[in-house]
């Protein structure tokens, strides 16, 4: 519908800010401007200049101004729908936006160390993979932590998982626990040994260790003097240590839950670690943000959870093949 000035409104309102077809609407839905002022915190004589603009920009009146009513002219009468419908198209366009910004897609590669990724690794995973279902998580386990660092530092993995005492220089990190890191023992060993087991007792200790996990040897490796066996494969060593073959050291919680038939026991002075999760300086992906944003959410450091709390003191659980 043309107005009287022989030009349509909804013809040209792709050209006009948007803010101002909003106050027009705000003035139509609150009866008068008045009271459109005061819904939109703005004063009154600026909410009037701005439909006075509004109306230049249209090159059409849209109200007829009879002392301080404003009734709409023909013009005004035939923006109206159109002014609506733009003003909800923008916002569905503006939620569609936020929706692709907050979406959490594609791949994540998180470089993990391997008793790391045994715990607290599939925790982690579990959880995020339930709030955030379109990730695939890329898990690769370069060798130790220096090679975690080396792998986050030149951008093949974006998140390390690993021992924080490891030198990151540039790059950031967030702790997620600490460790107690104890002596797995053969029953027939274990009974020949103080509890807990001083480091200086560990000389004539046969010691089943994983091939370049320099991370518990850097804890340990002073007191370390005899390593019988040294093997690639986690759960070799495991059944190497169950069969006597020599002790070795693991995370206590793993040891607990995934080991059968051994003794874990504390060592004097007490060994632990801190562990968490690296990342490069600068915005991460929506999905790096997602992982470290579930780490957030988690207790502090040191915290034991629930889980934790209920299991601890129980003994070594069954092994997992």
């Amino acid at each position: 519908m043309r107005g009287s000035s022989g030009r349509n409104p909804a013809a040209i309102l792709l050209g006009v800010d948007l803010r101002l077809v909003e106050y027009f609407v705000a003035v139509i839905d609150h009866g008068s401007v008045t009271r459109a002022a005061r819904e939109l915190y703005i004063a009154q004589p600026s909410l009037s200049q701005a439909i006075r603009s509004l109306e230049r920009r249209l090159g059409v009146e849209l109200f007829h101004r009879t002392g301080r009513k404003l009734v709409l002219t023909p013009d005004g009468e035939s923006f109206v729908e159109p002014a609506r419908r733009i003003l909800r198209d923008v916002e569905r366009a503006r939620a569609a936006v936020d929706e692709v910004r907050t979406t959490v897609a594609g791949t994540l590669d998180i470089a993990a160390l391997a008793t790391l990724a045994v715990d607290p690794l599939p925790e982690l995973a579990g959880e995020f993979g339930r709030r955030h279902p379109g990730v695939l998580l890329n898990v690769i386990d370069p060798g130790g932590s220096a090679a975690v660092v080396a792998e986050v530092r030149r951008g093949r993995a974006e998140l390390g998982l690993t021992d924080l005492s490891v030198r990151t220089e540039t790059l950031r990190s967030l702790p997620l626990r600490t460790q107690e890191i104890v002596l797995v023992l053969p029953p027939a060993m274990a009974a020949r040994l103080p509890d807990p087991v001083p480091l200086s007792a560990m000389a004539d200790i046969p010691l089943v260790m994983e091939f370049g996990d320099t991370t518990t040897r850097a804890l340990v490796d002073d007191a370390v003097r005899f390593v019988a066996v040294e093997c690639a494969h986690r759960q070799a060593i495991w059944e190497l240590v169950s069969h006597g073959a020599g002790a070795t050291f693991l995370p206590r919680d793993l040891a607990e839950r995934e080991l059968d038939g051994v003794v874990l026991r504390s060592t004097e002075p007490r060994l632990e670690r801190s562990v968490g999760v690296l990342f490069r300086p600068g915005p991460p992906s929506p999905a790096a943000e997602a992982f470290l944003s579930l780490i957030r959410d988690r207790p502090a450091p040191g915290t034991p959870g629930p889980r934790a709390r209920a299991e601890r003191g129980r003994t070594p659980g069954r092994k997992r093949g």
